[in-house]
Order: C-alpha cells, then sequence, then structure tokens
C-alpha cells in the first residue's frame, strides 16, 4: 500500500476570545477540532462544508501558517510540527498554497517577474537576472499566460489571470503539494471551468497532490479522486469521490448534496431542509455536534462524540447510520 505523502492526526486550532479593558481569555473558539487525515502522492483530496466549518483554518494549520494548537502533520514521514524556522524555510519548496482571492493574493506594487522571481531567488532555484526571466516566461507558458506578461501589474490583469499567476508562483519553487484554499470561488463560472481543468492538466503534468478546499460540490467532484465532509471543525465522512455522491450516508453530507443544482431531472435529490442554525464554534454542542440539526438524533448522540467507522475507503462519523439509510429510503 502507498504511504501517504501527507499524515494528519488530531489537529486542533483554539483562537482564545478574549474580553475586557484588561483582555482575560473567557473561552476558546474550536476552529477544528480533531481531524485525521491522509493525502497519497498525486492524490486530490477535497475538504468540503458550508462556510465558518474549519476548511481554511486546517489547510493552512498544515502548512503552518497558523500554528496549531494540538495534533500531529507528518509530510513523507518528516515531523512539521517539529521543525524550526530554518526547517519551516526548507520545507516550503514541498509544501505550497493557492490563495482563494486572486485580488488580495497579489502585492500590486510588484511586476509579475518581481513576484515570481522572489522564491526563485530566495531558495537558490535560479541565480542572474537572465536565468530568472527565462524561468519565470516558463512559469507563465505553464499556467497559459503570454511570456511577454512578466513586466505588467496585477491591476493590468483579470481575475482569472490574476488566479493563474497565483498558480504560477505556488509552482515556482517546485512542490509536490499544494493546499488550493477556494481557488476558483472569487471568478466567474466560464473562468472556473479554464482554472480546474489547469489545475487537473497541472497535477498529471507534474505529479502533484492536492487538499482542494471548496464549497461548491460540483467542482469537487470535478477535479478531486477522495471527498471529506466537514462540519463544525470536524470530519463527519470520507471516502472516494463517486461514494460519497452515489451513496452519501452522514445525514450533513446527504443534505449538502440534496441541494446541488441538477441539469437532469432524473438525477435531482429530494432536498433535505436542516433544522435551527449552525452552532456556534465557540459552543459547540456535545456528543455529536450536527445531533441538534438532526432529525434521527436521540438522546444519546448529545452523550457521546461518533468515530469514523467502516471501510478503510469510506468512513462515517456517525451512531445512527441504520436509521438515516432507513429513512433516507422510506
Amino acid at each position: 500500500m502507498t504511504e501517504p505523502i501527507l499524515s494528519v492526526r488530531g489537529l486542533r486550532k483554539h483562537f482564545p476570545i478574549r474580553r475586557g479593558l484588561v483582555p482575560r481569555t473567557s473561552g476558546m473558539v474550536k476552529a477544528v477540532d480533531g481531524v485525521d487525515l491522509d493525502v497519497l502522492p498525486g492524490q486530490a483530496v477535497g475538504l468540503v462544508g458550508e462556510s465558518g466549518c474549519g476548511k481554511t483554518t486546517t489547510g493552512r494549520c498544515i502548512l503552518r501558517l497558523i500554528e496549531p494548537s494540538a495534533g500531529s502533520i507528518r509530510f513523507n514521514g518528516q515531523d512539521v510540527m517539529g521543525l524550526d524556522r530554518s526547517g519551516l524555510r526548507s520545507l516550503r519548496r514541498d509544501l505550497q498554497i493557492i490563495f482563494q482571492d486572486p485580488f488580495g493574493s497579489l502585492n500590486p506594487r510588484r511586476t509579475v517577474y518581481q513576484t515570481l522571481a522572489e522564491p526563485l531567488e530566495f531558495h537558490g532555484i535560479c541565480q542572474g537576472r537572465e536565468a530568472l526571466r527565462a524561468e519565470v516566461r516558463r512559469l507563465l507558458l505553464l499556467v497559459g499566460l503570454d511570456p511577454d506578461y512578466l513586466d505588467r501589474y496585477p491591476h493590468q490583469f483579470s481575475g482569472g489571470q490574476r488566479q493563474r499567476v497565483g498558480i504560477a508562483r505556488a509552482l515556482s519553487v517546485r512542490p509536490k503539494f499544494i493546499v488550493c484554499d477556494e481557488p476558483v470561488s472569487a471568478l466567474d463560472v466560464s473562468v472556473q471551468a479554464q482554472i480546474l481543468n489547469l489545475l487537473a492538466d497541472l497535477r498529471t503534468e507534474l505529479g502533484l497532490s492536492y487538499l482542494f478546499i471548496a464549497h461548491d460540490l460540483a467542482v469537487v467532484r470535478h477535479l478531486c479522486d477522495v471527498v471529506a465532509v466537514m462540519y463544525l471543525g470536524r470530519i463527519v465522512e470520507i471516502g472516494p469521490v463517486d461514494a460519497i455522491f452515489e451513496n452519501p450516508q452522514h445525514p450533513y453530507t446527504r443534505a449538502l448534496l440534496s441541494a446541488v443544482p441538477q441539469v437532469d431531472p432524473a438525477a435531482r435529490r429530494t432536498r433535505i431542509l436542516l433544522e435551527g442554525d449552525v452552532p456556534s464554534p465557540a459552543n459547540p454542542p456535545s456528543g455529536c455536534t450536527f445531533h441538534t440539526r438532526c432529525r434521527w438524533a436521540t438522546p444519546a448522540c448529545a452523550a457521546q462524540a461518533p468515530v469514523l467507522q467502516g471501510e478503510s475507503a469510506h468512513q462515517v462519523a456517525c451512531d445512527r447510520l441504520e436509521a438515516v439509510a432507513a429513512g433516507a429510503a422510506s
């Protein structure tokens, strides 16, 4: 069996709530609360869920752009949590990120050449002006941009072109793993398709592994091999993309998929409307965090948090699977 390129266990990130004139910690926001995740070499894993469930925080904790509160992160067998600043600097060549906002992630005062040449110089990939310009031109061609654009500024590009520059920046250091943090959510639908096709082609061509964070399930189905569904800081279901879309088992996953628009009337699902609002991560429900919105919940669901269980490829964190399946079939 292939060893994971990335292995995350028990990942937590709790943000303190500080109040008062003399700030004191009055509570914790449990943004990520015990995430286990594996990504195999060359694999694209989708992380989905509604806004505020902890997807972006999970991605940034994996890269240690945000320091986790607890847990272990191993990349190619190396303990990421144990690295000092120098070790992290070296690891940055292998771990990169594509940010959500193509308008805010690029420095408006720097040309494309300056943006892409900086990581090349910093990591010693290229030295000398001619070598740098040649490599920057190659990167622009790789992401489908005219290499003559290297002296332009971000405001001279469209949103899709800026995101291509962001992708080129992530690729400049020749990484093995990229966190794609909703890279198409700020773009027009027609441009989204172009960027998704580009990411798929680059993954095949360069042998990249992705953690693809999104709330658009149709996008995830197009690009990913595995889908992890997140709710209130925890993964509630994970499995191969076809298994999740064709046979969802967790009641939250069923509700998410029922909201996906379908062109084919025969493929449409019965819309599942969840009860109540999403609880606050500062005061999450006890036991199963979804029990306050689940029609099949029992008092036992509030007493003990379920763990992921089932086949190794398709796992679900729910102790009421039989009742959910029977209710969905009726």
